[in-house]
């Protein structure tokens, strides 16, 4: 395997990885070109690309995730990266803040080398936060155009400032982008990029594309709102239920008093039967008691009448 990369007709020098030139690469076989690839370094030493803190991080990761998100839901194949190695033929490697190449897939990448991915990038944002701006505002603004990527913003961070340079079709050299409304065109993108509080926001038409910080406050906020409604329904069933089973309870109670009711309705008529029966019975004794009355008043009257007969045949 050691003698396999020692006959391999490049060399890639650690201080400065360089991807072969347009000649050199063609020469290769694509064996030779694969095995170039991965020589040249995924990560690139501080040396070369030293570390700018937390402002210069947050600033950068804000268009990446707004960006990515952004594509991935419209469906359209749009690779974005942040700080990723890229290599031009025979040129000094270059790790852009934030990347755009459009129409390729969006795979994950351990750096972009343009002879292998067939193309160069189509836009770069860089963010300056200190130091020495003539970098980002005048050194790149050359190479990034003799590189031939499309579009190139620098956020100023500090400043709290965007300028966009765009690449006129068969130039080697940017025209600065005006801004519309306060927003500058991207063409590339096809959306509009302005600085908004202290971040660097895209805007599709009239709505802003959200971060990930923001899309997680608005998911936590629907989440919020969805719990708050399931709890206020679950408060309101409980409510209901409270109420059914209070209903039920009296239903129950008037229920229970209306058996007692009848209950009492039913003791009632039969006390009053009862008593019906009795008055009969005494009507019925008071009717005999007549009628014997009156068969011993008949008899009476027929032993006086036989007395009265007796006396005068005396």
């Amino acid at each position: 395997m050691t003698q396999a990369f020692s006959s391999l007709p490049y060399h890639v020098d650690p201080a400065d990885p360089r991807a072969p030139s347009v000649d050199q690469w063609r020469r290769m076989t694509p064996e030779e070109q694969a095995r170039v690839v991965d020589m040249l370094p995924s990560e690139l030493p501080i040396e070369l690309w030293p570390p700018e803190g937390d402002v210069h991080r947050k600033a950068k990761e804000s268009p990446v995730q707004a960006l990515s998100a952004f594509f991935q839901r419209t469906g359209r194949k749009v690779y974005i990266s942040s700080e990723l190695p890229v290599y031009y033929p025979g040129e000094r490697v270059i790790a852009p803040d934030v990347l755009a190449v459009m129409d390729v897939e969006p795979h994950e990448r351990s750096r972009w080398v343009v002879q292998r991915e067939g193309k160069g990038l189509d836009l770069v944002i860089e963010v300056h936060v200190a130091g020495d701006a003539h970098k980002d505002h005048v050194e790149r603004v050359e190479r990034y155009a003799r590189l031939g990527i499309l579009e190139y913003f620098v956020f100023d961070r500090a400043r709290l400032r965007l300028h966009g340079y765009r690449l006129p079709e068969g130039a080697r050299q940017y025209q600065p982008i005006l801004p519309q409304r306060g927003r500058y065109p991207s063409h590339v993108l096809g959306l509009e990029l302005t600085v908004e509080g202290d971040k660097l926001r895209a805007f599709a038409g009239t709505a802003a594309l959200p971060d990930a910080g923001e899309m997680i406050a608005q998911l936590e906020s629907s989440v919020n709102e969805v719990v708050a409604h399931k709890e206020e329904a679950e408060r309101r069933a409980d409510a209901e239920a409270e109420r059914a089973a209070e209903l039920e309870r009296m239903l129950a109670l008037e229920a229970e008093r209306a058996q007692q009711e009848a209950e009492r309705a039913q003791q009632e008529a039969e006390r009053a039967q009862q008593e019906a029966e009795r008055a009969q019975q005494e009507a019925e004794r008071a009717q005999q008691e007549a009628e014997r009355a009156s068969a011993l008043e008949r008899r009476l009257a027929q032993i006086e009448a036989e007395l009265a007969r007796l006396k005068q045949g005396r």
